[in-house]
């Protein structure tokens, strides 16, 4: 199959839609990923059903996300594809009052199924980021903020203290873990 200008603008679609986590509309975040989809991103590894679950109740917390998104650029094989994109993440905990601006990119194994392209896979590569103080500066644990790598410490340090613990490291820009996550892709784009 080649890739003609629908399955670039449904696979864009895909990657725009995220924007549905950020309007709490969950049953059309449900509908990015094929059943069977995974995710993995700082504060959550798993099934992206549970994610969207988990999404809720991060919603219900004092935590306040925002991303956003721009084109993606894709690699087509058949009914297989990868998209990278550019995000942004801004996250804003009320109660403490900081927050964090988080530059990444989404890495997406996305495959057509039945005629519909869903992602299969998402991964987060972090390229940058900074702390953001809505109210002016506020005491933080330096100690907590420098267990993570720079590129997306400031990400982490508001979700560990907003409850939603950073369990291992993450891909970032020209790491080892980007260039083998990039090897995996390509090795299950030509499968």
């Amino acid at each position: 199959m080649t890739a003609n200008l629908e399955d670039r603008q449904a696979i864009a679609d895909l990657m725009t839609g995220w924007m549905r986590r950020d309007l709490a509309q969950w049953d059309a975040l449900r509908e990015l990923f094929h059943t069977d989809g995974t995710i993995e991103v700082t504060w959550f590894e798993g099934l992206f059903s549970d994610f969207v679950d988990a999404s809720m109740g991060m919603g219900a917390s004092d935590l306040r996300t925002k991303h956003v998104i721009t084109a993606p650029v894709i690699t087509f094989r058949g009914d297989r594809a990868i998209a990278e994109t550019n995000a942004m993440v801004v996250a804003d905990n009320v109660r403490l009052g900081v927050g964090a601006l988080v530059h990444n990119r989404f890495y997406d194994q996305i495959e057509k199924r039945d005629g519909v392209w869903k992602m299969v896979y998402r991964q987060a590569i972090y390229d940058m980021g900074a702390v953001t103080f809505p109210f002016g500066p506020v005491e933080m644990d330096g100690e907590l903020i420098r267990r993570f790598p720079r590129e997306y410490a400031a990400l982490a340090y508001v979700l560990e203290q907003s409850g939603f613990p950073v369990k291992r490291p993450f891909a970032t820009k020209g790491s080892d873990l980007e260039t083998s996550m990039k090897a995996r892709g390509i090795a299950w784009l030509a499968a």
